[in-house]
Order: structure tokens, then sequence, then C-alpha cells
């Protein structure tokens, strides 16, 4: 019997975990996981100790190989060409891939990516599809190229974005819409076989990787917009505003049915809920969050801190994550 064809999986995030589950456990009568590639143990929690990201653990308590190099390099790809790998998948990995890693595997290097290619081409697709209010999204297979995001694509799986969703919700069904692209893709990937569709290069966006400052809220946008915002940032970098010289966290929000003339920012309600003035629209917010403390229903927090009807609260103008 012949040697079954070789593939290495790049990446260092949980949602990598359903497509890397899937090629250990139900792929294995026509492929071998040869190799797992991931980020190096980093420290973490409030001991910083070093910890294994969730790929990593995967991979080590399958003993499937595992390699952590700092960055993508010449060793590796000489492994690659050694072990004589037929494919690699990517995806979440976090490093950019050089030439010599990208051609080594016999049939070249597939990205999952989270979004309907052109659009959200970069680092942060998930949040920013929500942040922008989109009602779908998805994940494309695509072969990886030197320029970020777009190489051809051979397949796309769409998912919907419902009004609750917070990033966590819209990653975990990323990850999942993996397992659909390899049942239709792998065997034709592994045989060097995939149709692939170059992109609109005249189409595509890009979104920035995301940073703790954007969590900030802007009372002068949309209710709508705003509380998209917050669901995206979910559970990081979150959103706050800043009360005096306090920076007050901001948890879960929804849309009030009311409308207001009031100045953005101007507090209508401050009781059961937080019902904040917007650039159209109420904001009602349902929880908050003290420095040192812990999130609060609104009725608990203000007990022990006050926030007025009529004050203004500070609005920070928003960066787009599109660049």
């Amino acid at each position: 019997m012949p040697d079954l064809p070789k593939i290495v999986y790049f990446g260092s995030d949980a949602i990598c975990l359903p497509g890397l589950q899937y090629l250990h456990e139900q792929a294995c009568d026509f492929c071998t996981l040869a190799g797992v590639v991931s980020q190096p143990d980093r420290r973490q929690g409030r001991g910083k100790k070093f910890q294994q990201n969730s790929v990593a653990e995967f991979a080590s308590s399958k003993g499937i190989p595992l390699f952590q190099p700092e960055k993508p390099d010449a060793a590796l790809a000489d492994w690659l060409r050694a072990q004589q790998v037929a494919l690699a998948f990517v995806m979440a990995y976090g490093h950019f891939l050089p030439k010599t890693v990208r051609e080594a595997p016999r049939h070249g290097m597939f990205n999952f990516h989270g979004s309907i290619l052109p659009a959200y081409r970069g680092a942060s697709p998930v949040e920013a599809a929500i942040a922008q209010g989109e009602v779908e999204t998805g994940v494309c297979l695509m072969q990886v190229v030197k320029e970020m995001d777009a190489g051809a694509v051979a397949d796309c799986e769409r998912i919907c974005i419902e009004n609750g969703d917070t990033s966590p919700t819209v990653r975990t069904k990323v990850g999942q819409a993996v397992l659909a692209l390899l049942g239709r893709n792998l065997k034709a990937s592994l045989l060097g076989e995939l149709s692939l569709a170059p992109q609109n290069a005249s189409l595509a966006t890009h979104c920035r990787k995301i940073s703790k400052e954007d969590g900030a809220l802007d009372f002068t946008q949309t209710a709508a917009s705003i509380d998209a915002r917050l669901r995206a940032f979910t559970p990081w970098p979150g959103g706050f505003f800043d009360h005096g010289e306090t920076r007050v966290k901001v948890g879960k929000c929804s849309l009030a049915e009311s409308i207001t003339s009031e100045q953005p920012g101007s507090v209508i309600v401050a009781g059961e809920t937080l019902d904040v003035a917007t650039g159209m629209g109420l904001l009602r917010i349902h929880e908050l969050q003290r420095p040192g403390g812990r999130m609060l229903p609104v009725p608990d927090f203000l007990r022990g801190y006050s926030i007025k009807v009529g004050e203004v609260l500070l609005s920070t103008p928003s960066r787009s994550l599109l660049i």
C-alpha cells in the first residue's frame, strides 16, 4: 500500500480546532497529518507562566509532531521538503510565511480566511465584519501568496451574523464552517487539482489589528453602530467611557426603542438601565464595571457609583477598522 500524502497544519488559535480535529480523526483514510506548526509557548495569566496555545495543546495531547519556531524559517522549509509534505493548511497562525516555506509543500499552502474575500483582508476579519454591521460573513479557502490574503480562492462557505452575535459566537461559526470546505476540497487539494479563481483586487477592503483603545465609546455614532462595535469587541478590548477620572467599562447593551433629540452622550435614564443618547437612537446599557471591580447589572452598579440623568458622557472619536 503506498504511503498516504502528508499534510501539515499551521495555526495558533482555538478557531483552528474543528478543522485540525477533522484532519486528525476523519481524514486519516486518505491523508496523514504529519505535523502542526504553531506559535511558541507564551507567558499568560496572573502567574505569567509559560502556556501552550490551544492548537499546540491539541497537537501535544494527540501525539502529533509539533513545531513552534519563533518565526517560520529555512529549517522549517527543509523539514517540509524532507518529509515530502504534499500540502499545508494555514489558519490564524500569526506569522508571515516566506517563499521558501510556502513553496516547500508539493501542492502549496492554502489558508482558511475568515471573510468573504476580497472583503476584509487583514488581521481582524471577524471583528471588522461585526463592527461594520454585516449580516453575513464566511470562510474562504485561498492560496497563500506573498501579499496578505490576496491569493486565488478555491471555495467559500458563508455564515450568518445574527443580531446578538459577538466575536466568540461568530468565530465558533467560522471554525465550524471550515469543515464544509475540507469536505468539499480536501481530496482535490491533495491531488493538486483545486480550481482557483483570482480575486478582484479593485473590490478589496483591508482591516487592521485591533488595539485596546478601540474599546472607547463614541456616542456621536449611531446606537446601532456602537452596539455592533461592542459585540465585535467582546471579550477584548471590550467597551468603556471615561467618567471624570474613572474609566467605566461597559458590558451588555441593547438598542432602546425610544427616540431622543438630546445631545449625544446625554444620560436619559439612570435606574434599571443606563440609557444614553447617541448620534441616532438610544443605547441601553445593562452592565457596568469600575476599575478593580467586577461587571455588575446597572442597578447594582449605580447603588455604589453616581451617574445622573442629564449628565453628558464623554465621547472618544472611534477609528475605523478598515485601512
